[in-house]
């Protein structure tokens, strides 16, 4: 398959908070055929994200906060999802407890890993862990909220996981990773779809 790419070209676009650059490659088709192609690609690091569980109170922890590309489709721009973070130079299961540390406020327990996925293959390098892990109250450290200096201003939600499935379900909950974890956690806890 490599061969079947050659990249020609990378021009900076812009890299303040990501990288932006625009590739210009010599792709061989399957039937042989070259094409020249132009794609922007976005590179702003991997991340890691997790789903706390309480399984005593079949609650999870999630958070809302606003986020730009979803205010300008067609969103208000108030996303519910798990915490997630950038890696930073922590392995993926570092990075997800430090970012329910910072997020959340909780420290986590029996962290557990689900899979590593490409978000948005089609212009995003990211590659996002996945995590489940356990939470009590006992364990919490923090208000949670994030980090002010890093531009957060996370509200912290303690849900049903029967209120998320139905967030998912009816559309309240959009966002990819905090859907698959959703059912991911289903499937772990061997709930029939709703």
């Amino acid at each position: 398959m490599k061969r079947r790419v050659v990249i020609e070209k990378v021009e900076p676009l812009s890299h303040g908070w990501a990288k932006l650059d625009r590739y210009t490659i010599r792709y061989t088709r399957a039937d042989g055929r070259v094409d020249v192609l132009q794609r922007e690609v976005h590179d702003h690091g991997h991340g890691a994200t997790v789903l706390p569980y309480d399984a005593k109170r079949g609650t999870v922890l999630l958070v809302r906060q606003f986020r730009l590309p979803a205010f300008l489709h067609d969103h208000d721009g108030f996303i519910v999802e798990t915490c997630a973070g950038l890696l930073e130079g922590d392995d993926p299961a570092q990075c997800a407890k430090r970012e329910a540390e910072e997020e959340l406020g909780f420290r986590l327990s029996n962290l557990r890993f689900m899979a590593t996925v490409y978000m948005t293959p089609g212009a995003v390098t990211e590659r996002l862990s996945l995590f489940i892990a356990d939470y009590d109250h006992a364990a919490r450290i923090g208000a949670g909220g994030g980090e002010a200096h890093e531009g957060e201003d996370i509200e912290v939600l303690e849900i049903a996981f029967d209120e998320m499935r139905r967030m998912v379900q009816d559309g309240r909950i959009v966002d990819a990773k905090t859907v698959l974890l959703s059912l991911y956690l289903e499937r772990e806890l061997g709930l029939p779809p709703l």
